[in-house]
C-alpha cells in the first residue's frame, strides 16, 4: 500500500540489485524512505487526473471526493515530492560521475592489482577486489542517502536519529558486501569459462539466488532493521476482523503469517506489504497504520495486501525481473564488447574477464536501470491498481461504504506521507510505482460494478 514515489536508481537495482534490493528492507538506511515508498515499477491508470488543491472542493459531508490537503500541509508535500524527485536525478548524475571517476582514474586495474599481488586464487581475488570496488562505490555516493535522511527527518518523515540511520546503513551495506561479493565472484568465473554465453549462464546462476534472497529475507533480514510481532499476539480483535477478509476472498492465510511491524520507532507513516516467497511469504502491517487508521480503514489496506498475496504479484514481479535482467545482461554482453573494444587497452583493463571491467558493466547497468525505469513503474503500477481493485472487492459487504472507506483510506495515507498533490505525467511515469494518491482516490469513489449490475473482476 506503498504511495509511489522515487529511489536514486543504481546498477546494484539491476544486475546485483535484482538480488540485493531484495534483500535490502524497506526501512535499511540507504533506501528507508525511498524503498518503503514504493520505489517498484508501474503504469498510468486510464483514470482523469484529480490534483489536490489548497481548498477542499465542496462535497457532500464526510465524503471525500478527491485528494486534499490544507494549504500549510499542501505547499509541505509540494515541497517535498519536488526536494525527492531531484534527489532522485541527482542520485543518477552521482553514480555516473563516481563511474567515471573510477573509469577515469584506474581504480578498478589498481584494485585488481592489490587483489593479484595478494593471492592467485580467484576467490581470494574477489574478495579482496569487490569490497574494495562496493565499498567506494558507497562511500562516494553516501551523500544522497545522507540527503535522503535528512529530508525525512525535516519534513517529519522519520523519527530515527542519525546514529541509528548510521547503524542501519552500515548493516544494509554489509548485507550488500556479501551478496555482491558472492555475484561478482560467480559472474566473472562464468565469463572466463564462457566468453560468449556468459550473459545468458550468469543470468540462469543468478535464479536461484534471487529466490534464496526472496524466502530469508523476511526471517533473517528484515529484523535486522525493524522488530516484528505476530499480529494474533498484539492486536487479537483485529486479526478476527482480518480473518473475515480473508474467508470472503476464499483464501487461507494463517494468523502465523500475519505480523506486526513497529515502524513507529522509525518512521511516521503507514504502510502494510507482502514480503517472503513460499514457507516464507507474510502480511506485514505497520504498527503506525493501526494507531492512525479506524478498523475499517486497516480493513482496507490489508484487502489491497492481500490483493499482492492471492493475484500472485511476487512470482509475477520475480518473473518480470528475470526477463528484464536477461534482457540487459544480453545487452550489458554487446555493449561491454563495444566500449573495451575501443577504449579497453588505454584504461589499463586486460579484456572482459578482467575483474578491472567490472565499472564498465556497472556504469552500463546504470544508464539501462535509468532508461528502463518507466517501464518497471509501468508494470508495478498495473499491480498497484488491480490490488486497489481486490481490495474494494475483498471488503464489500464487510464494512459500511467500501468506496467511502477506500478513498479515507487513500487520503489518511496520503497527508501521512506527504504524497505529491499533483505530479507532472512526465514524473507519474518515470518515477512512480503507485498510481497517484488523486487518482486512487477517484477510482475508489468511482468503482461500483455492484451498483451498475456488473460483475466484479477478482471477487465473485
Amino acid at each position: 500500500m506503498r504511495k509511489g514515489t522515487v529511489s536514486v536508481p543504481t546498477a546494484r537495482r539491476i544486475l546485483f540489485a535484482a538480488l540485493v534490493a531484495l534483500a535490502v528492507p524497506a526501512g535499511a538506511p540507504a533506501s528507508a524512505a525511498t524503498a518503503r515508498r514504493g520505489l517498484s515499477p508501474a503504469q498510468e491508470t486510464a483514470l482523469p487526473t484529480a490534483p489536490a488543491t489548497a481548498e477542499a472542493q465542496p462535497s457532500e459531508p464526510g465524503v471525500i471526493k478527491t485528494y486534499t490537503l490544507p494549504p500549510e500541509k499542501y505547499a509541505q508535500a509540494v515541497e517535498y515530492s519536488r526536494a525527492r524527485y531531484r534527489l532522485y536525478f541527482l542520485g543518477v548524475l552521482l553514480e555516473v560521475a563516481v563511474l567515471m571517476l573510477v573509469l577515469g582514474g584506474g581504480l578498478g586495474p589498481r584494485f585488481r592489482d592489490w587483489a593479484e599481488r595478494l593471492s592467485r586464487r580467484r576467490v581470494v581475488q574477489a574478495l579482496v577486489f569487490a569490497p574494495l570496488f562496493l565499498l567506494t562505490l558507497s562511500v562516494l555516493e553516501m551523500p544522497v542517502s545522507i540527503r535522503g535522511h535528512w529530508l525525512e527527518r525535516h519534513y517529519d518523515q522519520s523519527v530515527q536519529g542519525w546514529g541509528s540511520w548510521l547503524w542501519d546503513w552500515a548493516k544494509g551495506q554489509m548485507i550488500g558486501l556479501a551478496i555482491g561479493t558472492l555475484l561478482i565472484w560467480i559472474l566473472y568465473g562464468v565469463i572466463r569459462r564462457s566468453p560468449r554465453r556468459w550473459w545468458f549462464y550468469f543470468w540462469l546462476a543468478s535464479l536461484p539466488i534471487i529466490l534464496f534472497i526472496l524466502l530469508i529475507d523476511p526471517l533473517v533480514i528484515q529484523p535486522l532493521f525493524f522488530k516484528f510481532e505476530p499480529l494474533a499476539r498484539t492486536q487479537p480483535a483485529l486479526v478476527a476482523e482480518i480473518g473475515k477478509v480473508v474467508e470472503r476472498g476464499g483464501l487461507v492465510i494463517p494468523p502465523e503469517r500475519m505480523f506486526e511491524m513497529k515502524a513507529s520507532e522509525k518512521l511516521k507513516s503507514h504502510n502494510a506489504y507482502v514480503s517472503g516467497f513460499g514457507p516464507s511469504k507474510r502480511v506485514v502491517v505497520w504498527d503506525t497504520t493501526i494507531q492512525k487508521m479506524t478498523v475499517p480503514q486497516t480493513l482496507f489496506v490489508f484487502g489491497h495486501e492481500m490483493g499482492h498475496y492471492v493475484l500472485g504479484h511476487i512470482p509475477k514481479v520475480i518473473a518480470f525481473t528475470a526477463a528484464m535482467l536477461l534482457l540487459f545482461l544480453f545487452v550489458g554482453f554487446h555493449g561491454m564488447r563495444w566500449v573495451l573494444g575501443r577504449w579497453g587497452g588505454r584504461s589499463g583493463i586486460r579484456g572482459v574477464e578482467d575483474w578491472a571491467s567490472l565499472p564498465v558493466l556497472w556504469l552500463l547497468f546504470t544508464a539501462l536501470s535509468f532508461l528502463g525505469a518507466p517501464v518497471f513503474n509501468t508494470y508495478s503500477r498495473h499491480l498497484e491498481h488491480d490490488a486497489d481493485i481486490y481490495g474494494l472487492e475483498v471488503v464489500h459487504g464487510l464494512i459500511a461504504d467500501s468506496p467511502r472507506v477506500a478513498a479515507e483510506s487513500f487520503q489518511v495515507l496520503g497527508e501521512a506521507d506527504l504524497s505529491d498533490p499533483d505530479p507532472s505525467r512526465f514524473i507519474k511515469v518515470w518515477l512512480y510505482s503507485h498510481p497517484p494518491m488523486g487518482e486512487r482516490v477517484v477510482f475508489a469513489q468511482q468503482y461500483d460494478p455492484w451498483l451498475k449490475g456488473e460483475a466484479p473482476k477478482f471477487v465473485k
